[in-house]
């Protein structure tokens, strides 16, 4: 047994069971992999899929407890070369983000610039997704840390540190009725309009949602888009009137009207969510510095060797009041 037949095993589980696509995935060949997953199945006497004619059709029972072992074991690796490389100082390396696309295009792009001054030599891979996606790529390995917002307690796995508060803001055309009475709006108003807002808005638990059931109203959603320069777009276009997260409006949106919806939809949290038991590199710790510089990084270190968050983090700095981390010098 080998950890290149355990991660090309995590991979076909990972790819949906296409060995192609697992293939890409590892930068192996079809038949390579293939052999090596025989090999694999031959050593431990039994079979870690079930097959149909060429194809993998599903996971075994006993699969399932090796994958389990298997990420583990992996995961483990990746730690103690995180240890070595701590400890020779080395500066290379990748760090893997799982984000929403509002972080990625609007958030995130101040911390990683200064993490690419102070580590030329560190690669930033950013993985775009949707909100029920970002935390599922963490919890399979497939990225370092996550970025993701919610509406009330904290994502249930992981570690998850607080980065930022932030609202949701209402767009709309120049001129239009809503932001011409100069008088904030009532769910009521919004009920009664057409709205464009992300994906999540059409799910059961969304809080924007459950803002309106409370009023015992109805949204009614026209639109919904991943990405907030879509819904900008619409709105551009006349679809609707946006509702977005408020980082998301750019001083170069002259053409829209904005306002304010902290009366209306709760407050939301940003969070940094790591691996537990996972060992940080140094330009990881960096990235977190200058993402959300509040936290204390002993506290971080402290809290991923217990295992446990600190009951109470140092007050979380509002989107509009955060502070903005100098760039670093490049000497």
């Amino acid at each position: 047994m080998t950890l290149i037949q355990l991660r090309y095993l995590v991979a076909i589980a990972d790819s949906g069971l296409n060995i192609t696509l697992a293939a890409e995935r590892v930068h192996a060949t079809q038949p390579g992999l293939s052999k090596q997953l025989r090999q694999l199945e031959d050593e431990l006497g039994f079979q870690l899929f079930v097959r149909k004619g060429k194809s993998l059709d599903s996971v075994t029972h006993a699969g399932q407890h090796v994958l389990e072992r298997a990420r583990t074991i992996l995961a483990e690796a990746a730690n103690i070369r995180s240890i070595a490389a701590n400890l020779r100082n080395d500066a290379r390396g990748e760090l893997r983000i799982a984000t929403t696309h509002t972080q990625a295009r609007f958030a995130l792009p101040a911390a990683i610039g200064a993490l690419s001054v102070l580590y030329p030599q560190v690669s930033v891979h950013l993985q775009p997704s949707r909100d029920a996606e970002v935390l599922a790529q963490l919890e399979a390995g497939r990225v370092d840390l996550a970025v993701i917002s919610t509406a009330g307690a904290p994502p249930g796995i992981g570690i998850a540190l607080p980065a930022y508060r932030w609202h949701r803001v209402i767009v709309a055309p120049q001129g239009h009725p809503l932001t011409s009475s100069g008088q904030p709006p009532s769910l009521d108003q919004l009920a009664a309009l057409p709205l464009v807002s992300y994906e999540s808005s059409l799910k059961a638990e969304s809080s924007l949602r459950r803002a309106f059931e409370a009023a015992d109203l109805r949204p009614h959603i026209v639109m919904t888009a991943g990405d907030a320069d879509l819904i900008k777009t619409y709105v551009r276009a006349g679809l609707g009137i946006g509702v977005l997260a408020e980082m998301a409006m750019l001083d170069s949106d002259t053409d829209l009207d904005t306002l304010p919806a902290d009366h209306l939809f709760p407050q939301c949290t940003t969070w940094i969510v790591l691996r537990r038991e996972s060992v940080l590199r140094e330009y990881v710790l960096e990235f977190i510095a200058q993402f959300a510089p509040h936290l204390d990084r002993r506290d971080v270190v402290r809290a991923m060797a217990a295992d446990t968050v600190p009951p109470e983090w140092p007050a979380v700095p509002h989107w509009r009041e955060r502070p903005v981390a100098p760039l670093p010098d490049a000497a």
